[in-house]
């Protein structure tokens, strides 16, 4: 995955796990190596924001001028998207920008849910197999399991009093 290979051939990386399993930094990790290993320019950017500037670029009528715009990316990473819960509008919008990526350019996306449960996301059942359909074709998917993170420095931290 470091070898930058899956950004040529325009696969994705989609990330599940709990919350507190690594997700975020391992997709910064790999953000990070594409950046400075292999000169990509990348967006990283959490869900909730990138859906909220494309609901504002499709209200102002310049939703195909933002689209143009992320498309200068070879990668973008959307962080936690499974925390997002949208209405119709936001899903369309968000719906939109990953097919317009599809089989052109690559997404990198975390998540707390699994796909059975993307219908949070997207709320409609055949744009929710349509998004995972488009999504996976090309990918390789990670499940991140094991304690949380933060919750077994915590208790270390507890330990050590």
């Amino acid at each position: 995955m470091l070898d930058g290979g899956f950004v040529e051939r325009a696969e994705n990386v989609l990330v599940f796990g709990f919350p507190g399993r690594g997700k975020s930094h391992f997709l910064a990790a790999v953000a990070r190596e594409m950046i400075l290993r292999h000169g990509y320019p990348l967006l990283y950017i959490p869900a909730f924001k990138l859906v909220q500037q494309l609901l504002a670029a499709k209200k102002g009528l310049r939703l195909e001028s933002l689209l143009k715009q992320l498309d200068r990316y070879p990668v973008v990473v959307l962080d936690d998207i499974g925390y997002v819960q949208q209405d119709r509008e936001e899903m369309e919008v968000l719906f939109t920008f990953l097919a317009e990526r599809y089989e052109r350019q690559s997404v990198m996306i975390s998540s707390n849910l699994v796909f059975s449960k993307w219908d949070q996301i997207f709320k409609d059942p055949m744009t929710t197999m349509a998004a995972i359909d488009r999504l996976v074709h090309h990918s390789t998917i990670l499940e991140f399991n094991g304690e949380s993170i933060r919750a077994q420095k915590g208790m270390d931290k507890e330990r050590e009093k």
